[in-house]
């Protein structure tokens, strides 16, 4: 799932607070289930930004409503006669979805209220840690399915680096060492042949050269 945290109450305030309407639109997806983007947290958020432009005494109105996803066209069909009285939407999705609406909207101002942390997994309510990046080069098959660029602190592809000790990350020691975990993985299930695999190095600095990635299914009919 991917994982954001709302943004400071100040920034949002400063961004918005020029505008006499506002809509601060929840996605019910992803960054609601970490409690940050769904409908609950826009008419929260909402009934702050109104105190404060009381107090303030600011002319602004903070609405609020969501959807399901504000990454896909259809779910914004029962919000697009609500989006029209507006000055400025205020979105509580993913960088995905505010870059989304801005597309789908370019008269109307799409301000960002979250910061798109990371891809993470669940361990406990509550508690959401991060498990993928999105590298675009999947190595879980051989590392026991356990990512070493997102969960090794230096992004190393081919073992540990010297400086973990006791099962513990050298950049932060209250971390496991990633590479640990996927040889004590490995040797559960037997697969320790797959720790020799070595990977070519990569440049990172190329991984982007080709600008946004795509996906084009072939022969897809909706």
């Amino acid at each position: 799932m991917i994982v954001g945290e709302q943004k400071p109450i100040d920034e949002i305030w400063e961004m918005t607070r020029n505008h006499k309407r506002v809509m601060i639109l929840g996605c019910n997806c992803c960054v609601a289930v970490c409690h940050q983007g769904g409908t609950k947290q826009a008419e929260m958020l909402a009934s702050l930004l109104n105190m404060r432009a009381v107090q303030e005494e600011v002319e602004i109105v903070y609405a609020h409503g969501g959807i399901e996803r504000q990454c896909e066209h259809d779910f914004f069909v029962p919000m697009l006669e609500d989006l029209q009285k507006e000055e400025a939407v205020l979105s509580l999705a993913c960088g995905v979805g505010v870059q989304f609406m801005a597309e789908k909207f370019a008269s109307l101002p799409v301000y960002p209220g979250l910061n798109t942390t990371f891809l993470g997994a669940v361990p406990k309510p509550g508690i959401f840690t991060e498990k993928c990046q999105a590298c675009g080069n999947c190595v879980l098959a051989v590392t026991g399915g356990i990512c070493p660029v997102a969960r090794c602190a230096k992004r190393l592809f081919n073992g540990p680096c010297g400086g973990a000790s006791g099962g513990r990350c050298e950049i932060n020691r209250e971390l496991d060492c990633a590479w640990q975990l996927i040889v004590d993985r490995l040797e559960a299930l037997g697969r320790l042949d797959d720790y020799e695999k070595l990977f070519p190095l990569r440049d990172w600095s190329c991984d982007r050269a080709g600008g946004p990635r795509r996906l084009d299914i072939e022969g897809y009919v909706p």
